[in-house]
């Protein structure tokens, strides 16, 4: 360390001791400038000595990118198209056929196929047992059917052989079966005439029995009798002729004054002739006015059963009772 050291005199300096603090405060100032630059220097600005970046890195880049696109471009479609896509590339890089991925059409069933397999002309309490979809379907069509009168198919009679289906929404509305002709290739509206027949039919390998409801013109009902004669529904008529009707019950009150009054006609002496026929006659005139109430009356009532209690409540026909009688003659 002497060696290092040079004293000049007196009111010299020591050069070496100089040139390191000259140093100390140049990287210093660097630091602050350094320091300040990142303070000041934006997130996105580049460094001034930007380096070259790596290959592998570029490559990265690239794949990320492109892995972008194509997930957007997948979005874009739709599944059938995606699928049609997927299909393509697979034939592209392993082969095949496009014929191979072609789905068969063999087994298809459209709602009209569902309904011929599951439909029955009566559902019964046994066929809701086990309810399938396909069933459900065929019983929800079953139950929109009207089944008062059936709709005929009368081409093949000779044969005997007929077809019967029941009537939909639309032709109830417009009346056929009931007010037009039940057959199905007729459409006359007059003289018609009602017709039960027995229906038996195959369904689902079993043998079946209906008792069904015809409304058909003359010319149809000669094809449905051809072979044999069937059953002629007709309006039940319930007026009854009077001569049938039994003259209301006498009670024995009235039977007592008549024979009272019988009694009272026979006179004791002949002196008294005028005054027995004159009474007899009084008292006949008040029991045919007692008979004639009495014959207001209802049936099985005396005058002493309403002193008894009150009168019997009549009841009343509800609404449907009513239009069940309404109707009654319109649906033979």
């Amino acid at each position: 360390m002497d060696s290092l050291v040079k004293v000049h005199g007196a009111g010299g300096y020591d050069s070496d001791f100089s040139d390191d603090d000259g140093q100390g405060e140049s990287s210093e100032r660097g630091l602050k400038r350094k320091h300040e630059e990142e303070i000041l220097q934006k997130p996105f600005q580049k460094s001034r000595l930007s380096q070259k970046a790596h290959r592998s890195f570029h490559s990265n880049e690239l794949d990320r990118e492109e892995a972008r696109n194509r997930r957007a471009h997948l979005i874009s479609l739709n599944a059938f198209e995606r699928h049609k896509k997927f299909v393509g590339d697979y034939i592209l890089y392993y082969g095949g056929q496009m014929a191979d991925f072609k789905r068969s059409a063999a087994k298809d069933k459209t709602d009209l196929d569902v309904l011929r397999e599951n439909h029955r002309f009566l559902w019964r309490d046994e066929d809701e047992e086990d309810m399938t979809w396909e069933k459900e379907l065929a019983k929800k069509y079953y139950d929109k059917l009207f089944k008062e009168y059936c709709i005929a198919d009368l081409s093949r009679y000779k044969e005997n052989k007929f077809g019967f289906r029941w009537r939909t929404e639309e032709e109830v509305v417009s009346g056929r079966g009931q007010f037009q002709c039940g057959n199905k290739r007729c459409e006359k509206q007059e003289g018609l005439k009602s017709w039960e027949v027995n229906f038996a039919y195959v369904e689902h390998s079993e043998k079946k029995n209906a008792l069904v409801k015809l409304r058909l013109c003359p010319e149809c009902s000669f094809k449905l009798n051809y072979h044999h004669k069937r059953k002629e529904v007709k309006a039940k008529t319930k007026k009854v002729s009077e001569e049938n009707q039994e003259p209301p019950q006498k009670t024995k009150k009235e039977k007592k004054r008549k024979r009272s009054s019988s009694h009272s006609k026979k006179p004791k002496h002949k002196r008294r002739r005028n005054l027995s026929a004159s009474s007899s006659s009084s008292e006949e005139s008040k029991d045919s006015d007692k008979d004639s109430e009495a014959g207001d009356e209802p049936e099985g009532q005396s005058e002493g059963d309403h002193w008894r209690g009150p009168a019997p409540a009549v009841e009343e026909k509800s609404r449907e009772e009513e239009f069940d009688e309404y109707f009654e003659d319109m649906f033979l």
